[in-house]
């Protein structure tokens, strides 16, 4: 797991060089791309996930699967219904979990980038299905006591400022993609 800062004037390259560079560790150029964003539009700090949905559907949605937006949020009441339907949908996905997340005061700030699954909902005591097999955490506050109203009050400075360089980061290696399978 790699940490990047938002608060770092290369955060911005240093999510993208290190995204791109897990990326194209783990993806099989077979495979669907899907990018499943968990969250809710309802708690500022579990906005993540949807607002970085959104911000990919209006530039991808007809190249690569994209669930989780603020019209259409992935969460615990749907996650099960999400996977089952990606997985009748897309031949062998690729699922990249974006979500927010709680975690110690020297990390809130912070996007974590790595291998394998997330089990969306830990930091609130929901035991969840597993997902993806790359994933992008946004720490978002910190975690320890009262979770609920700490997702309530994050700033939406810190959740948008992370899901521009999630957006970025993800579009710039969609992109790379796309230039790969042409000159394939």
């Amino acid at each position: 797991m790699k940490l990047i800062n938002i608060n770092d004037k290369t955060c911005y390259s240093d999510f993208s060089l290190e995204f791109s560079r897990c990326f194209n560790k783990l993806f099989n150029f077979k495979d669907d791309f899907v990018v499943v964003c968990i969250g809710t539009d309802r708690s500022t700090g579990d906005s993540l996930g949807p607002i970085v949905g959104y911000k990919l559907k209006n530039f991808f949605s007809d190249r690569i699967g994209i669930y989780g937006t603020l019209s259409e949020p992935v969460h615990a009441k749907n996650l099960n219904e999400t996977l089952y339907n990606i997985k009748k949908i897309h031949k062998n996905p690729f699922i990249i979990a974006v979500d927010a997340c709680l975690g110690s005061l020297n990390h809130v700030g912070c996007i974590s980038i790595g291998e394998g699954a997330i089990k969306p909902g830990a930091g609130v005591s929901k035991d969840l299905t597993p997902i993806g097999n790359m994933y992008v955490t946004g720490i978002v506050n910190i975690s320890g006591f009262m979770e609920f109203m700490v997702l309530q009050n994050t700033r939406l400075n810190v959740v948008m400022k992370m899901a521009d360089i999630i957006t970025y980061g993800i579009t710039k290696s969609i992109i790379e993609l796309e230039n790969r399978k042409e000159r394939a």
